[in-house]
């Protein structure tokens, strides 16, 4: 098995989790661990420029797929604001 053949076979297995299970592995998750580590690394790859040319189309198409699952905290404060007649935006507490 070629070093390409692996780098697929890691992507495909991500890809596959995500749609699978609605969500990117988590780091604090021990069997998701390996998954995690390998999306950071290549991101990191392909920011310096050093991943091939033939991986930045399918690890962009991951990374897109991944964006969609991307935690939203649920405890974000969340507040209206109005315009008064004045146009100066009010803040209700």
């Amino acid at each position: 098995m070629t070093q390409n053949d692996r780098w697929e076979e890691r992507c495909n297995a991500i890809i596959e989790y995500i749609q699978v299970n609605h969500r990117r592995p988590s780091k604090y998750k021990q069997e998701d661990m390996q998954m995690v580590n390998w999306l950071k690394y290549n991101k990191k790859l392909l920011h310096r420029g050093l991943l091939k040319e033939d991986r930045k189309e399918k690890l962009k198409l991951l990374l897109d797929l991944a964006s969609k699952y991307q935690r939203v905290n649920q405890y974000i404060f969340v507040c209206n604001t109005t315009d008064d007649a004045n146009g100066e935006l009010t803040i209700p507490f």
